[in-house]
């Protein structure tokens, strides 16, 4: 597809309308893909909801096709990018599954196949971008012609009308129950611990299987409405691929290019759990505990420092900064450690680049980060989506991606949706397997409220 079809936007103001209700209307639709901010901070300011792709790339397993080199193809040349607009001004957007880390560096995939696609991306020339600071939506358009894109920021607009789906109270399961049992589960990080006093790895992140079976009626919106009430989180996310469905309620960031900040390149990983405390005085031990935790420290030290090295491929000589090391965030269910690491992209590279020298993200794979998948490989079923990322890639050169931790997938059959879900832990020479695995616990806990208790009692 020739660049230029997208070359021209025309961004229109609307008044504000917030992005969950404005995807209910078209939650059913195979093709949707959203990216919901709850708005709380500097780094959640943008939501962004996308309907009807002009285009579409699908990469199977089996998929001979060179991922990378049909998705730069897809995206086009660097357009020009709108100081007035939001980060995100069109382009790409969809699903990077875990295994598409295997065509990066091979990891052992077993013949097991789970249905999932190793990429799956759509073209969008319309999109709504939802400035929660500001309290407004911005309709835009792209296209060969002003009056095309004219035209499509005007389609994305008329969107807002459309009246909201109501909400569904009652459970949104018929059962949702641990694939993964606790024995198992602490048998897998006594395993890996003995390999990494063995000397063969130094962390790997391990996780455990949920699985159930939406009750009759009851769809992937309705779980992503009820996460989002329940237990917002800054990098929520929504993609619709006919009979699969991404669900992620996720609070991590990837990485980050900023198309309007010279390719300034930011992630920010996650190592370091705490549950929530019972009561405020419990809450404050609990996360001062967590920031001076010498085991957590370490283990969030050598994600960054992994990233870190995955940056500098794309980045030039001495432009990757560590400006926030081991801060805490808190959750709704748990306190999180995380580090932020900085670089610029250099000018003979892009996002796709970027993707590439990064992905899988290293804070739900390990270090080293090929034997830690490799581990992972031979522990756990293919992962689907899981620590996969749901980014976007604009036609300016910007890019933005979450990791997919607390998230559900979902495959539809005859009977109606079924539903997966993991939580993992990232295992050290020095972690114990009941504690790891009660912190996988704790992170599942919003995902398992959310799909077992109904919404008057999950809200409250």
């Amino acid at each position: 597809m020739r660049p230029e079809l997208l070359s021209h936007l025309v961004i229109e103001p609307r008044p504000w309308r917030g992005p969950a209700d404005v995807l209910s209307a078209f939650a059913d639709e195979a093709g949707g893909c959203a990216f919901l901010s709850d708005g709380s901070g500097p780094r959640s300011r943008w939501s962004y909801l996308m309907r009807r792709p002009d285009q579409v790339l699908r990469v199977s397993r089996d998929d001979t096709v060179d991922a990378f080199t049909t998705l730069r193809r897809m995206l086009g040349a660097r357009l020009p990018h709108d100081p007035a607009g939001p980060p995100f001004q069109g382009g790409i957007a969809g699903l990077a599954g875990y295994g598409l880390g295997d065509r990066i560096e091979p990891m052992g995939r077993d013949g097991h196949e789970d249905g999932w696609p190793d990429l799956a991306v759509g073209r969008y020339p319309a999109l709504l971008a939802f400035d929660h600071h500001a309290g407004r939506v911005l309709a835009l358009g792209r296209g060969e012609t002003p009056d095309r894109a004219r035209a499509r920021a005007c389609e994305a607009a008329g969107w807002l009308a459309a009246p909201a789906r109501a909400a569904h109270c009652g459970p949104l399961t018929s059962g949702f129950e641990a694939v993964t049992g606790a024995l198992a589960y602490q048998q897998s990080v006594a395993e890996v611990v003995g390999r990494i006093h063995a000397g063969e790895l130094f962390q790997a992140n391990i996780a455990r299987l949920w699985r159930g079976r939406m009750a009759p009626g009851v769809g992937p919106f309705d779980l992503l409405s009820r996460l989002i009430a329940d237990s917002p989180a800054p990098f929520a996310g929504w993609l619709h691929l006919g009979d699969l469905a991404v669900v992620s309620n996720s609070p991590e960031r990837f990485v980050t290019v900023d198309a309007g900040r010279a390719f300034r390149i930011e992630t920010r990983p996650i190592k370091g759990t705490r549950p929530r405390g019972a009561d405020p005085g419990e809450d404050a031990r609990l996360a001062a505990e967590l920031l001076a935790s010498d085991k957590d420290r370490a283990e969030n030290l050598m994600i960054v420092d992994l990233m870190r090295n995955d940056l500098a491929r794309v980045s030039p000589p001495g432009s990757v900064r560590t400006p926030d090391l081991f801060a805490v965030e808190s959750f709704v269910n748990v306190h999180h450690l995380v580090s932020t690491v900085t670089a610029r992209l250099a000018p003979d590279r892009d996002a796709v680049d970027l993707l590439r020298a990064t992905f899988p993200p290293g804070s739900v794979t390990g270090a080293p980060k090929v034997q830690a998948m490799k581990v992972i490989a031979g522990l756990e079923p293919p992962r689907g989506p899981y620590c996969g990322s749901l980014f976007w890639a604009g036609v300016d050169g910007g890019f933005d991606s979450s990791v997919l931790i607390r998230t559900a997938a979902l495959a539809r059959d005859a009977r109606g949706w079924r539903v997966e879900a993991r939580a993992g832990a990232g295992i050290v020479a020095d972690s114990d397997p009941l504690a790891e695995r009660l912190e996988t616990e704790a992170k599942i806990a919003a995902l398992v409220r959310a799909l077992t208790v109904p919404a008057t009692e999950a809200v409250a």
